[in-house]
């Protein structure tokens, strides 16, 4: 296994060693607490052991649903919002050719739903596929959250019209919990395809359950190579939490020092656009665990080299708040070479014979030399290439080292009771049944 590796070479003159160091008690402490499920959110750990409880019938299955759809139709519509959505958005972005949304091919595509309330994106998206064959993946513990449910509803509606109810069935898919909620009992009544989500595993961790394998095994790509990724990192991390060969415990202790430091908002980075998405997921991930008591560190992000062109300056020269975690992939899946030409009117025959991969990575080494010389600490975590493997370890990674951050802080990394707050205004707006005393209340502050 060549497993990924993170430097804080690059911030060791903003935080010392000893002050990172410092951590590694703490660290030590959450993680027992983590395999003996005692600390708080002990409830939602099943992410954890995951990696090593999906069963070879499980994937088997997933793969055969996915292999079905795949014969069926070309379009799938996953319907749901924030960790529902994210995690299978940034491994099929990560993966999938950049430009196959606009290739004629028999590859099934894979399009959203219910991550927003906008009525001109879901008029456009039935516009869509009226004349498209698609099936639909709806994803939702309860079934009643908002924005996926009305999707559900017009996403349903309209299939049932082009293909008739009884058709309709054998093409949707339901990812919901196990005994109980509202979609549970609508599958249930009409006999969907079903997959749960697990109980203690919480939405933002659901990647590397059915709501994260199912769409990444119709899109195509390989679940396994994701899940032994995955896997390999939680054994590599298990029995060892020691800075020097726990990687997620090592970037854990370094962002919480930094921060220590004033260094309160986090950039991930990356060089590459297929991880636009990652950084989607990473964003969820961070933010809803650690954005609590008026704690954590603000995680944001930016795909270089496109950014530096937009963000470049005020990263180089703004307040002094802000540090880089890079995702830097060590080689491209491609082969291209800049090519000589005549006039050389750009001034760029210098770089004839190069491959584009190589100006990158210069480009990479430079800007991070540049934000260290402008005051901007920069940790590094190197992957060998973009592939299911490297970003199953990746995921798990991210994962291990969001629940030591989030204890090292002292919040609850596994709830998101902030996310209440919008929800229960816009019910008492649109007049909710039992929300009248809300209603009554909101409607005096306009």
């Amino acid at each position: 296994m060549k497993t990924m590796k993170v430097s804080i070479d690059n911030i060791q003159s903003f935080v010392s060693k000893d002050e990172i160091s410092k951590f590694q008690s703490e660290i030590n402490q959450h993680h027992q607490s983590i395999i003996d499920r005692t600390g708080q959110g002990k409830d939602f750990l099943g992410w954890f052991t995951l990696p090593s409880e999906i069963t070879e019938a499980h994937l088997t299955d997933i793969e055969q649903t996915a292999l079905s759809i795949r014969s069926k139709v070309n379009y799938l519509v996953v319907i749901g919002i924030g960790g529902s959505y994210l995690g299978a958005k940034a491994v099929v972005e990560a993966l999938k050719n950049s430009f196959s949304d606009f290739q004629q091919s028999n590859e099934t595509k894979i399009l959203y739903a219910g991550q927003n309330l906008s009525e001109d994106y879901l008029s456009e998206l039935l516009t869509f596929l009226d004349d498209k064959k698609y099936a639909i993946c709806v994803i939702s513990k309860s079934g009643t959250t908002t924005e996926p449910a009305v999707a559900f509803r017009l996403l349903k509606n309209h299939l049932e019209s082009k293909v008739g109810k009884e058709a309709a069935k054998k093409l949707i898919i339901a990812i919901t919990d196990k005994e109980r909620g509202a979609l549970k009992i609508l599958a249930e009544q009409e006999n969907y395809k079903t997959y749960e989500v697990p109980d203690d595993v919480g939405g933002r961790y659901s990647v590397l359950t059915p709501v994260g394998l199912l769409p990444i095994a119709v899109a195509g790509f390989d679940i396994r190579a994701l899940v032994q990724g995955a896997r390999d990192m939680k054994d590599y991390c298990l029995n060892d939490t020691s800075m020097d060969r726990n990687p997620a415990a090592l970037y854990a202790a370094s962002r919480n020092a930094l921060l220590q430091k004033g260094f309160d908002i986090e950039m991930l980075i990356n060089f590459s656009p297929k991880l636009m998405y990652f950084t989607e997921w990473w964003k969820q991930l961070y933010g809803e665990s650690e954005g609590k008591e008026q704690k954590g560190i603000f995680p944001a992000g930016a795909n270089f080299t496109t950014d530096l062109h937009s963000m470049g300056q005020y990263i180089q020269e703004g307040r002094r708040v802000i540090f880089e975690t890079l995702i830097s992939v060590e080689k491209a899946q491609s082969s291209i070479l800049v090519p000589e030409d005549e006039q050389n009117l750009d001034g760029l025959n210098y770089l004839a014979g190069k491959h584009i991969e190589y100006v990158n990575e210069m480009a990479e080494k430079g800007t991070t030399l540049a934000h260290l010389d402008g005051g901007v600490p920069n940790i590094k975590i190197s992957i060998e290439q973009i592939d299911e493997y490297n970003l199953g370890q990746l995921i798990y990674f991210f994962e291990l080292a969001c629940a030591y951050s989030g204890y090292i802080l002292g919040v609850n990394p596994f709830d998101q009771p902030g996310v209440e707050a919008y929800k229960k205004n816009m019910f008492a707006l649109l007049r909710k049944p039992g929300h009248e005393a809300d209603s009554a209340e909101i409607y005096k502050r306009f």
